[in-house]
């Protein structure tokens, strides 16, 4: 059987669209039709049903498609490697993300592909900022702190951020646990919050976890950037809610104290975005799964 129509098979199966299917092989749509046409035909079962917006695969097709993609990826990587002498890596990404789990734990997990030759185009924001990116092909990746819902883009769980709230060990003279266990967000009141944002989302997030309400004082400090969040928290200006893997050095050399350690901590999914069909470029493919493999010890 002709490997290029397996690959286009892959590609539009992977894409959901002929279209972004073609964009994706440098050939034209009409070539893209003809050609899972000619495999529907050498199958003898239908691949794909037409939607008004794209395909999506039969059962057959994922079927398929499950048992070649392992196969076709090595193959092309190979190809690339051995027999046009070059690496796979030898590309430019545009990698977007939050600027604290960005800085801390994913650029550290790219670093021997940066050695072995990936350029990598760093863009750091905030989730939907970077999401409208992707979809516009501004960037070719995104971990995003927001669930992605957009057509045509595929994502996957990375990681969970656990949040803590913390504060100086003043604080936590000044706000022992069993006064906070006792009397909830109440017995905060004057203790000045710290956040990155004016409407507070970390702290939303974890008043409505771990007491089931919202809060209800501003923020005394708002600067955007946790890192900067966090050094003024360690500086004794206030409390703050914060990801674990931020302050977790400081909480292990006692300069932040956990001021609550709910039974259940709150938690909020990365994910890992990109635009259907971009896997089928072993490049952005070793990538991603780097950091799929990497985020199982953050």
């Amino acid at each position: 059987m002709d490997l290029t129509l397996l690959r286009t098979f892959l590609a539009v199966h992977r894409a959901g669209s002929f279209t972004r299917a073609a964009h994706l092989l440098d050939l034209s749509q009409p070539a893209i039709t003809a050609q899972i046409r000619s495999l529907e035909k050498q199958v003898g079962r239908q691949l794909f049903q037409r939607l008004p917006r794209g395909v999506t695969p039969t059962t057959v097709a994922d079927e398929l498609a499950a048992k070649l993609a392992p196969h076709l990826d090595a193959l092309e990587e190979i190809t690339a490697r051995d027999v046009l002498g070059t690496d796979p890596l030898q590309h430019t990404v545009h990698l977007a993300g939050p600027p604290e789990i960005t800085s801390r734990r994913v650029l550290p997990a790219l670093a021997d592909l940066v050695r072995r030759g990936l350029r990598l185009r760093v863009t750091l924001g905030a989730g939907e900022d970077l999401l409208a990116g992707l979809a516009a092909a501004r960037h070719d990746i995104v971990v995003s702190d927001l669930r992605p819902r957009g057509r045509g883009i595929s994502s996957t769980p990375l990681a969970d951020e656990e949040y803590v709230l913390v504060g100086a060990p003043r604080w936590a003279e000044l706000l022992p646990r069993r006064r906070i266990e006792a009397g909830g967000p109440t017995a905060l009141d004057g203790a000045p919050l710290i956040s990155d944002s004016e409407d507070q989302p970390l702290v939303e997030r974890y008043w409505a976890s771990v007491f089931d309400t919202k809060p209800t004082s501003p923020a005394g400090l708002v600067v955007p950037d946790l890192r900067a969040v966090l050094d003024s928290v360690r500086a004794g200006a206030g409390i703050a809610v914060l990801p674990r893997y931020l302050c977790a050095e400081s909480l292990a050399d006692a300069s932040l104290v956990p001021l609550l350690e709910p039974e259940i901590p709150p938690l909020n999914t990365l994910f890992l975005a990109v635009r259907t069909g971009e896997l089928s470029r072993p490049h952005l493919a070793q990538l991603h799964s780097r950091l799929v493999a990497r985020a199982a010890d953050w």
